[in-house]
């Protein structure tokens, strides 16, 4: 087995060595308030043994990663047919633009990006009786930990301040690609965002990617085609603008959140999850990008 504590570690104590150039998302103004020197890893491996150092116990609003997990409901709900109303390419944009939606006729790049990921949130408040109980109970149960909550002051500041997801949302309803009501749309997706989790919590609700699949329990949610999908979306979209240095400088599929986490995997092997408020000018936590770098360098395993 691998020795992942002793890598754990030495990534820590590396990192927390270098300078923190990383900034806080104040456009959240909830997110702006969270201490800059939070650091935390926690690691969880395909035996579900458990390695961590920091802060990973403590929660944190994980932001665009609940991105992957929106996707992957959606999946459980319509099968193939989400594809018929996002792409999967990479956007070479920040998170946020929208000039690729107009020229490409609403259909957005990728579930991963937030035009893509207000499209998920348009299917699954059509196909769920009650969207935001329904998805909290979804990630629950991927955990297994009922504690998993929404931070209802971060929603709030969301709804306040996110004037370009409402842009996002009515031009997608202007090209015909939103069906539901923008404000009820926008609703679920700043809840879904707003998710309150730590590290650990992360870990434990991505072991079924790692694990063809199945959660801790070993109860099949996806089968090994949807999981292989996601994945790929996770190499080449996870980072928005930063996906290529992401595959280049870690060589994992993985996600990030400007809540400061970031969340990456080996198939059969390990997911990972990072958290540190500070972001680089891609809207990537800083000491995140740096930790993963070091620990797939340390380890030798990433997907190449």
């Amino acid at each position: 087995m691998q020795n992942f504590q002793s890598y754990l570690d030495e990534v820590y104590k590396v990192v927390l060595e270098l300078p923190n150039t990383g900034k806080v998302a104040t456009y959240i103004p909830e997110l702006a308030a969270v201490p800059h020197s939070k650091f935390g890893i926690q690691l969880l491996d395909i035996h579900q043994n458990k390695f961590a150092v920091g802060d990973n116990e403590e929660k944190f609003s994980i932001q665009s990663i609940s991105k992957v997990l929106s996707l992957s409901m959606a999946l459980q709900c319509i099968g193939e047919d989400v594809w018929k109303r996002v792409d999967v390419e990479p956007s070479g944009d920040p998170f946020n633009h929208l000039s690729l939606l107009e020229l490409e006729n609403g259909i957005p790049r990728n579930p991963l990006i937030n035009a893509g990921a207000i499209v998920i949130a348009d299917i699954l408040v059509s196909e769920l009786a009650n969207p935001k109980k329904d998805f909290l109970e979804f990630v629950r149960k991927l955990a297994n930990d009922n504690s998993i909550v929404y931070d209802e002051n971060v929603a709030k500041s969301e709804k306040e301040t996110g004037f370009k997801n409402y842009a996002a949302a009515n031009l997608l309803k202007s090209y015909g690609n939103l069906t539901n009501d923008v404000e009820t749309v926008l609703d679920f997706y700043f809840h879904q965002c707003s998710l309150h989790m730590s590290c650990a919590q992360l870990c434990d609700v991505f072991y079924l990617f790692i694990n063809r699949g199945k959660c801790k329990r070993d109860i099949s949610h996806l089968n090994i085609n949807q999981i292989k999908r996601v994945n790929a979306l996770m190499l080449t979209c996870g980072f928005y603008d930063e996906a290529g240095e992401f595959a280049f400088e870690v060589g994992l599929p993985g996600k990030s959140g400007v809540g400061g986490g970031i969340i990456a995997l080996l198939p059969n092997s390990f997911c990972v999850v990072t958290w540190s408020p500070p972001l680089n000018k891609k809207g990537n936590s800083a000491r995140g990008m740096a930790a993963l770098e070091r620990l797939t360098t340390l380890s030798g395993l990433s997907i190449f």
